[in-house]
């Protein structure tokens, strides 16, 4: 399948698919949007000094470069992603320019270039776990306080957006744990309501009225 670097709105990148029309990020501002869902209702919602996150989708590595940049508490951060991006498309990427954080391009490069499958240490306090897999097969149990769900939308992969998913999300995350998702249609909050989420719409970043945050309870 074709991809494209391209420039959202805010001037940060992302890697658009012409054949589906979909980005890895939202094409109003990918920067803007990590930071409206991921980091302001979902890193700094959770008040624990010691974080787990587990990220659906780690594509470029922006809200895992973003959570280490925002973060003072000690992050356990595992990404799934069933297809990694190419190398060529990362270095590609202006994330650290746009993020002005040329002082920690080395992170952002080492994010990249650790193995997969393996724990690493990024950085104190920042420890980082990649692993090749597709979101029907994650097994966690309570494990986790907090999900990034940056899956690719439900209009061109309506399966990552079903019960069957969101019930493997419920497990994996520990009583308490939140996931916060840009996605904000009824059919994927009912599907999070079903399998036992407390489900809250929130304003949405620039471009989209709504988001959702799901509490397990």
């Amino acid at each position: 399948m074709k991809r494209e670097i391209i420039i959202t709105s805010d001037g940060s990148t992302t890697i658009h698919l012409p054949a589906w029309n979909e980005q890895y990020h939202s094409k109003h501002g990918a920067i803007q949007e990590a930071y409206h869902v991921f980091i302001k209702h979902g890193l700094e919602y959770v008040s624990l000094e010691k974080i787990a996150v587990l990220e659906i989708g780690f594509g470029t590595g922006l809200n895992c470069f973003i959570t280490y940049l925002e973060s003072n508490k000690e992050i356990e951060y595992v990404g799934v992603e069933a297809y990694p991006v190419a190398g060529e498309e990362i270095n590609k990427l202006n994330y650290v320019s746009e993020l002005k954080a040329e002082d920690n391009s080395s992170v952002f490069n080492k994010i990249h270039k650790v193995s997969w499958e393996t724990r690493h240490q990024i950085q104190e306090n920042f420890y980082l776990t990649k692993r090749q897999q597709f979101f029907k097969d994650i097994e966690d149990v309570e494990a986790f306080n907090l999900i990034y769900f940056d899956a690719f939308g439900a209009r061109v992969q309506p399966e990552l957006w079903t019960e069957e998913i969101f019930e493997k999300m419920f497990k994996a995350l520990k009583s308490g744990g939140v996931l916060v998702t840009y996605a904000a249609k009824g059919s994927v909050r009912r599907a999070m309501e079903a399998v036992g989420f407390l489900v809250e719409r929130l304003p949405g970043p620039p471009g989209k009225r709504e988001m959702l945050r799901a509490i397990k309870n």
